[in-house]
């Protein structure tokens, strides 16, 4: 780590030691240090999936709702594979570090994510606490819209050829009307995404935001890029609003507005420097 990383990380420890609320903004970045795959541009896709280098899909050609209409095995073997993957995975050390630090929090602490994999509630994060702002690949909907809402997919794994990433028969099915289900996701092109979910979750977060007006707060974003900007949006519009600081922790891409902390350091590798400093206090 960089002289200049050693010091930001200091400030980092000191605002948190200084603040009484916490709030959380994670990318698909904070993914990787549990062995997630990064989907970082098409090769990073296609080396976590060499079947679809050889059909020539990327990951935006496939994170597309009209597989479901198309082609309903390529979509569930797309989903199905990453649903199995994120149930089977263990979030990594750095949620609680996270959840240290939010019970060190006089005003505790919320959570946003454009991360789909639930791995924040996993880790025993309230779930009344968190945003899903793409959705929840836990979730699912009718495909056909029948009135059904939203409601938990299946514990069992969808079975998927490994082979041709094609998912086998029976397909999850809408418990209400028999048609075929898809995650409560947000796609690319998606106009039949149901968003009450993630609607519902964001008034909480508002309210709560609402109710800590004024207090000292740090915004802690982990793996957030710029390619799907949502997450960082969001962390540099609160900290403007509420005037608190910003701690980015992103490899490739740490920098911040003018008076907040970015470092060129993984999540997990972030968070426990973050931590051994703050200890030491």
């Amino acid at each position: 780590m960089n002289p200049t990383d050693e010091a930001l990380i200091q400030q980092a420890a000191d605002a948190l030691a200084g603040a009484n609320a916490l709030v959380i903004a994670a990318g698909a970045g904070m993914g990787v240090d549990s062995g997630l795959p990064d989907f970082r541009g098409n090769q990073g896709f296609w080396n976590a999936y060499p079947p679809y280098q050889k059909l020539g899909l990327d990951f935006i050609s496939l994170a597309n709702p009209g597989w479901f209409r198309r082609d309903p095995p390529v979509a569930w073997g797309f989903y199905g594979h990453r649903r199995n993957l994120y149930r089977t995975t263990q979030p990594h050390a750095g949620f609680q570090i996270l959840r240290s630090w939010a019970e060190r929090m006089r005003h505790g602490a919320a959570v946003f994510t454009s991360n789909v994999d639930g791995h924040f509630q996993r880790a025993g994060f309230d779930p009344q606490r968190v945003v899903e702002v793409h959705g929840a690949i836990d979730f699912n909907q009718c495909t056909r819209s029948c009135g059904v809402g939203i409601y938990p997919a299946e514990t069992d794994p969808v079975v998927i050829d490994e082979q041709t990433m094609r998912a086998a028969e029976p397909l999850p099915k809408c418990p209400q009307c028999g048609e075929l289900a898809r995650p409560n996701i947000l796609m690319f092109g998606d106009y039949d995404w149901d968003e009450a979910r993630t609607a519902e979750q964001s008034s909480r977060l508002e309210e709560w935001l609402r109710s800590i007006n004024g207090m000292k707060l740090v915004i802690v974003e982990c793996g957030a890029g710029t390619a799907i900007p949502t997450v960082r949006l969001f962390s540099e519009r609160l900290a403007r609003a509420a005037g608190g600081t910003l701690v980015r922790l992103n490899v490739r891409e740490p920098e911040v507005p003018d008076g907040h902390l970015g470092l060129s350091v993984g999540a997990l590798g972030g968070l426990r420097a973050i931590d051994e400093q703050w200890s030491r206090r």
